[in-house]
């Protein structure tokens, strides 16, 4: 723990899906003066998300589903095209928390992945550490329809679309979900390279 940090109380808003607490602390400032401060913090599970790519026919595979929070912050419909991602077990390697979530989202069974970076996604408010990969698929690899767990009431609509149509959703803002964006732009610059980088900015 950082020496300049003292956590002085938490308190349990909230136990439903994951503890929301508020977290009373001291941090000592550049002044050198400390300040008593408390925020709340939603302490949710890692994640891990993936773009799924097929270099030889410049394609990828993408969900859609609904996402509530959108819905009540002036998404009309709710719904979200995203890369496939899930929330990591206990003590669970990212690696295979994404292959599993990859089969039961998409109903493709890819044994490789590999991972590219791991950011905090809204680290003001949210404690998940998201861990990005990339996998290339095959039409050989597809097992099953995906859609995702009726026990986790999901209802995934799966899109392969050519990597370009995806890339352009971006900046026509059909495209929206922070973790897609940043694995659409490291395609563009690592898997499917062109003169488009960071062009939306």
């Amino acid at each position: 723990m950082a020496q300049n940090v003292k956590i002085i109380s938490t308190e349990v808003l909230s136990n439903n899906f994951f503890p929301l607490q508020k977290v009373g602390y001291e941090i000592q400032k550049k002044d050198g003066n400390t300040e008593e401060l408390s925020r709340e913090v939603y302490l949710s599970k890692n994640g891990a998300t993936v773009l799924l790519y097929n270099r030889d026919n410049e394609s990828v595979i993408l969900t859609r589903q609904f996402r509530l929070p959108t819905y009540l912050n002036k998404n009309e419909t709710g719904f979200l095209i995203e890369a496939c991602a899930g929330l990591l077990e206990e003590d669970e390697d990212p690696k295979d928390t994404i292959i599993r979530e990859i089969e039961e989202e998409t109903g493709y069974k890819v044994h490789d992945v590999k991972k590219i970076f791991e950011m905090y996604m809204t680290p003001g408010s949210v404690a998940e550490m998201l861990h990005f990969f990339v996998a290339e698929y095959t039409p050989e690899q597809k097992v099953s329809d995906g859609g995702g767990l009726d026990h986790e009431n999901e209802d995934i609509e799966v899109i392969e679309m050519p990597f370009e149509q995806a890339y352009n959703m971006i900046q026509s803002g059909e495209i929206k979900d922070a973790k897609t964006a940043l694995l659409l732009q490291y395609a563009r610059i690592y898997l499917f390279k062109g003169e488009k980088v960071f062009d939306i900015l």
